[in-house]
């Protein structure tokens, strides 16, 4: 039986177009500044992953299932109601979840589900403690997925 496809893969679609598009100006400077961080926080250059979300470095997976495949290693999406932060790993063993625990409880208005951080508004959270979550989620990230 043929392996089932990632929805979600990288694309050449153009990032800066993206941005420039999006509605409202608001969406599109805040997006315009996780763009930013994230390149100043990972080192890699950013890459459209399916038609909305921005991604940075990639890695592969292979499930105890045998299934396999690659996604990014880290990354945004710039929703209409509100940015959807991708923390690939912030709870892959207890230390690691109890400090992302930490500064989430540092972050300001949020919410949390699973591997997602969902910001409304970037004026409504701390910036320097989003940096830091994002920091060390690309660090457990590296050490469990090392870099090529």
């Amino acid at each position: 039986m043929a392996q089932a496809q990632n929805k979600t893969v990288a694309t050449d679609a153009d990032v800066a177009a993206y941005i420039a598009a999006l509605e409202p100006e608001r969406r599109r400077e805040e997006a315009e500044t996780l763009l930013a961080l994230y390149e100043r926080v990972t080192g890699e250059p950013a890459k459209m992953w399916g038609p909305s979300m921005i991604g940075f470095g990639s890695y592969d997976y292979t499930y105890d299932s045998g299934r396999s495949g690659t996604a990014m290693r880290s990354g945004f999406a710039p929703r209409k109601g509100k940015h959807s932060i991708y923390l690939m790993c912030g709870a892959c063993d207890d230390a690691a979840a109890q400090q992302q625990e930490t500064l989430l409880a540092r972050l300001g208005k949020h919410k949390m589900e699973k591997s997602c951080l969902y910001i409304n508004r970037l004026d409504q959270v701390d910036m320097g403690v989003l940096e830091l979550i994002i920091a060390n989620n690309v660090a457990e990230m590296n050490r469990l997925y090392p870099p090529a």
